[in-house]
Protein backbone atom coordinates (compact mmCIF):
# COMPACT_ATOMS: atom_id res chain seq x y z
CA UNK A 1 0.00 0.00 0.00
CA UNK A 2 1.04 3.40 -0.60
CA UNK A 3 2.04 5.97 2.01
CA UNK A 4 -0.65 8.69 2.41
CA UNK A 5 1.23 12.46 3.66
CA UNK A 6 -1.11 14.79 4.95
CA UNK A 7 -0.04 17.90 4.74
CA UNK A 8 -1.02 21.03 6.36
CA UNK A 9 0.97 24.32 5.71
CA UNK A 10 -0.52 27.47 8.28
CA UNK A 11 -4.26 25.10 8.18
CA UNK A 12 -7.43 27.45 9.15
CA UNK A 13 -7.55 24.93 12.56
CA UNK A 14 -5.46 22.25 14.10
CA UNK A 15 -6.81 21.18 17.39
CA UNK A 16 -7.49 18.23 19.64
CA UNK A 17 -10.48 16.26 20.33
CA UNK A 18 -12.72 13.97 21.61
CA UNK A 19 -15.40 11.87 21.41
CA UNK A 20 -17.43 10.01 24.16
CA UNK A 21 -17.91 9.85 27.90
CA UNK A 22 -14.91 10.37 29.94
CA UNK A 23 -13.53 7.11 30.74
CA UNK A 24 -14.52 5.83 27.36
CA UNK A 25 -13.23 8.94 25.22
CA UNK A 26 -11.31 8.86 22.01
CA UNK A 27 -8.44 11.23 21.18
CA UNK A 28 -8.31 12.94 17.92
CA UNK A 29 -5.52 15.68 16.53
CA UNK A 30 -7.89 17.08 13.43
CA UNK A 31 -6.39 19.61 10.62
CA UNK A 32 -8.58 21.27 8.38
CA UNK A 33 -7.92 23.84 5.38
CA UNK A 34 -10.92 24.85 3.34
CA UNK A 35 -12.68 21.72 2.75
CA UNK A 36 -10.04 19.20 2.97
CA UNK A 37 -10.37 17.71 6.73
CA UNK A 38 -7.89 15.08 8.66
CA UNK A 39 -8.48 13.25 11.56
CA UNK A 40 -6.56 10.85 13.34
CA UNK A 41 -6.76 8.89 16.49
CA UNK A 42 -4.15 9.54 19.33
CA UNK A 43 -3.87 8.51 23.05
CA UNK A 44 -4.90 10.60 25.88
CA UNK A 45 -1.23 11.05 27.21
CA UNK A 46 -0.23 11.99 23.44
CA UNK A 47 -1.84 14.94 23.53
CA UNK A 48 -0.78 16.08 26.84
CA UNK A 49 2.74 14.89 26.44
CA UNK A 50 2.20 17.23 22.98
CA UNK A 51 0.58 20.47 24.66
CA UNK A 52 3.80 20.14 27.13
CA UNK A 53 6.23 19.62 24.56
CA UNK A 54 4.60 22.31 22.53
CA UNK A 55 5.21 24.91 25.54
CA UNK A 56 8.49 23.82 26.24
CA UNK A 57 9.96 24.69 22.59
CA UNK A 58 8.32 27.86 22.75
CA UNK A 59 9.69 28.81 25.96
CA UNK A 60 13.00 27.99 24.90
CA UNK A 61 12.87 29.51 21.29
CA UNK A 62 11.70 32.96 23.36
CA UNK A 63 14.38 32.38 26.02
CA UNK A 64 17.52 32.18 23.30
CA UNK A 65 16.53 34.24 20.56
CA UNK A 66 15.42 37.93 21.07
CA UNK A 67 14.22 38.30 17.59
CA UNK A 68 11.58 35.22 17.91
CA UNK A 69 10.36 36.29 21.34
CA UNK A 70 8.26 39.01 19.64
CA UNK A 71 6.46 36.56 17.82
CA UNK A 72 5.75 34.50 20.68
CA UNK A 73 3.18 34.58 23.42
CA UNK A 74 3.55 33.58 26.38
CA UNK A 75 1.63 30.72 28.17
CA UNK A 76 -1.23 33.00 29.67
CA UNK A 77 -1.49 35.29 26.75
CA UNK A 78 -3.54 32.90 24.55
CA UNK A 79 -6.59 35.15 24.41
CA UNK A 80 -8.02 33.30 20.90
CA UNK A 81 -8.87 29.84 21.93
CA UNK A 82 -10.65 27.62 19.74
CA UNK A 83 -13.09 25.99 22.04
CA UNK A 84 -15.77 24.31 19.23
CA UNK A 85 -16.36 20.58 19.26
CA UNK A 86 -14.22 18.36 16.53
CA UNK A 87 -15.19 19.06 12.85
CA UNK A 88 -17.77 16.22 11.04
CA UNK A 89 -17.36 14.15 9.65
CA UNK A 90 -14.94 12.75 11.79
CA UNK A 91 -13.06 10.40 9.68
CA UNK A 92 -10.05 8.56 11.18
CA UNK A 93 -7.18 7.60 8.76
CA UNK A 94 -4.97 6.17 11.21
CA UNK A 95 -4.29 6.02 14.50
CA UNK A 96 -0.98 7.76 15.88
CA UNK A 97 2.32 5.51 16.72
CA UNK A 98 4.95 8.20 17.27
CA UNK A 99 4.81 12.37 17.27
CA UNK A 100 7.71 14.87 16.25
CA UNK A 101 8.51 18.44 17.02
CA UNK A 102 10.38 20.94 15.63
CA UNK A 103 10.40 24.52 14.58
CA UNK A 104 11.43 26.02 11.21
CA UNK A 105 14.20 29.49 12.11
CA UNK A 106 13.20 29.97 7.98
CA UNK A 107 9.41 30.77 8.38
CA UNK A 108 9.36 30.83 12.32
CA UNK A 109 6.87 28.10 12.21
CA UNK A 110 6.20 24.76 14.58
CA UNK A 111 6.39 21.58 13.20
CA UNK A 112 4.39 18.45 14.16
CA UNK A 113 4.57 15.14 12.23
CA UNK A 114 2.19 12.32 13.90
CA UNK A 115 3.20 9.05 12.20
CA UNK A 116 0.43 6.22 12.20
CA UNK A 117 1.63 3.24 14.12
CA UNK A 118 3.53 0.48 12.22
CA UNK A 119 6.81 -1.43 13.06
CA UNK A 120 8.63 0.16 10.08
CA UNK A 121 11.22 2.65 11.19
CA UNK A 122 10.15 6.27 11.00
CA UNK A 123 12.34 8.55 9.32
CA UNK A 124 13.33 12.06 10.05
CA UNK A 125 11.28 15.20 10.17
CA UNK A 126 10.06 16.00 6.54
CA UNK A 127 11.65 12.81 5.02
CA UNK A 128 9.29 11.06 2.93
CA UNK A 129 10.38 7.27 1.95
CA UNK A 130 7.95 4.86 0.20
CA UNK A 131 8.34 2.29 3.89
CA UNK A 132 7.88 5.17 6.12
CA UNK A 133 4.46 4.97 8.09
CA UNK A 134 1.56 7.50 6.87
CA UNK A 135 2.05 10.72 8.38
CA UNK A 136 -0.08 13.94 9.49
CA UNK A 137 2.61 16.47 8.64
CA UNK A 138 1.83 19.83 10.02
CA UNK A 139 3.19 23.63 9.90
CA UNK A 140 1.85 26.04 12.55
CA UNK A 141 2.13 29.91 13.82
CA UNK A 142 3.69 30.14 17.38
CA UNK A 143 0.15 31.29 17.84
CA UNK A 144 -1.67 28.21 16.30
CA UNK A 145 0.66 25.74 18.54
CA UNK A 146 0.14 27.87 21.82
CA UNK A 147 -3.86 27.64 21.57
CA UNK A 148 -3.33 24.06 20.38
CA UNK A 149 -1.69 23.17 23.46
CA UNK A 150 -3.58 25.28 26.24
CA UNK A 151 -6.91 23.56 24.52
CA UNK A 152 -4.81 20.03 25.03
CA UNK A 153 -4.41 21.23 28.50
CA UNK A 154 -8.31 21.34 28.92
CA UNK A 155 -9.28 18.15 26.84
CA UNK A 156 -7.27 16.16 28.86
CA UNK A 157 -8.57 17.60 31.91
CA UNK A 158 -12.12 17.12 31.15
CA UNK A 159 -11.87 13.62 31.45
CA UNK A 160 -12.40 11.63 34.95
CA UNK A 161 -10.94 13.15 38.00
CA UNK A 162 -8.00 12.10 39.74
CA UNK A 163 -8.29 9.74 42.98
CA UNK A 164 -6.40 12.44 45.98
CA UNK A 165 -4.81 8.84 46.81
CA UNK A 166 -2.85 7.51 43.86
CA UNK A 167 -3.52 9.79 40.67
CA UNK A 168 -5.49 7.19 38.57
CA UNK A 169 -8.93 8.16 37.56
CA UNK A 170 -11.73 7.79 39.45
CA UNK A 171 -15.08 6.58 37.68
CA UNK A 172 -18.75 7.18 39.15
CA UNK A 173 -18.52 4.45 41.80
CA UNK A 174 -14.82 5.14 42.75
CA UNK A 175 -12.50 2.44 42.12
CA UNK A 176 -9.95 -0.22 43.73
CA UNK A 177 -7.41 1.97 45.40
CA UNK A 178 -3.38 0.40 45.58
CA UNK A 179 -2.89 3.30 47.76
CA UNK A 180 -5.62 1.85 50.20
CA UNK A 181 -4.33 -1.70 49.64
CA UNK A 182 -7.07 -2.02 47.94
CA UNK A 183 -10.05 -0.70 49.85
CA UNK A 184 -13.08 0.67 47.48
CA UNK A 185 -12.34 4.32 47.83
CA UNK A 186 -15.41 6.95 46.48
Amino acid sequence: MTRQVYSYNRPDRFISGTVGEPGERTFYLQCREGSRLTSVTCEKSQVALLADRIDLLLDEIKKQSENEAEHILDRTDVTELDLEPLDVPISEEFRVGTLALGWSEDDHCVLIEAHAMSDDDVPDMGVDTDEAPDVLRIRVTADQARAFAERGRRVVSAGRPPCLFCDQPLDPAGHVCPRANGFHRG
